[in-house]
């Protein structure tokens, strides 16, 4: 028995040179239309919560037992809401990719009205000075990308598993296309 028997993907390739040209192109179409409605959905969800980033997944155990890794995060942002001691916000720092989730220990509020203020994460024993950007002592509102509103546990491991193993993105993906391409409804 052959390798590609084994693997059943003789199958697969029969089934798709038997497409015709049109089948093969709606199946393209279709799979790009959900991709398009996907990325919709998520420009929508930047407009409605005044977020950059409304979803997010916890990378770290730096806020246990708050939020646990894999933890997928709902944000807001709305520009006329202060930013308040005991708040979990996510913010960027400058040099860095990936944004940070950590609760809000103290506010510094200037005469002019500014405010600033420093995080830490629930489970570290020190504040996140150490991470922001060489020569910052505060955060500002420009820092943040939104504050949690709600979480589903867990959920994100998945979006862990992909970063960590890319493998295992790529199979997701390749599978999931192959669905898409051959599922003829």
């Amino acid at each position: 028995m052959s390798l590609l028997k084994s693997l059943g993907a003789e199958s697969l390739f029969g089934d798709v040179s038997r497409m015709d040209k049109r089948q093969f192109f709606y199946q393209v179409l279709s799979f790009g239309m959900i991709v398009s409605s996907a990325l919709m959905i998520w420009k929508g969800l930047m407009v409605v919560t005044g977020s950059e980033s409304p979803i997010v997944v916890v990378l770290s155990g730096s806020m246990e037992p708050a939020f646990h890794r894999g933890d997928l995060l709902f944000l807001t942002n709305y520009p006329d809401e202060p930013v308040r001691v005991g708040e979990i916000v996510v913010f960027k720092v400058e040099g860095r990719d990936i944004p940070i989730v950590h609760r809000v220990i103290k506010l510094h509020e200037k005469s002019d009205g500014s405010v600033k203020f420093l995080t830490k994460g629930d489970n570290n024993s020190v504040d996140d000075r150490g991470l922001y950007a060489p020569g910052q002592l505060w955060l500002t509102k420009k820092d943040i990308v939104g504050r949690a509103r709600g979480f589903l546990p867990y959920v994100g491991m998945i979006t862990i598993l992909m970063n960590e193993y890319p493998n295992f993105k790529f199979a997701i993906l390749g599978i999931l296309a192959i669905y898409v391409l051959l599922h003829r409804e």
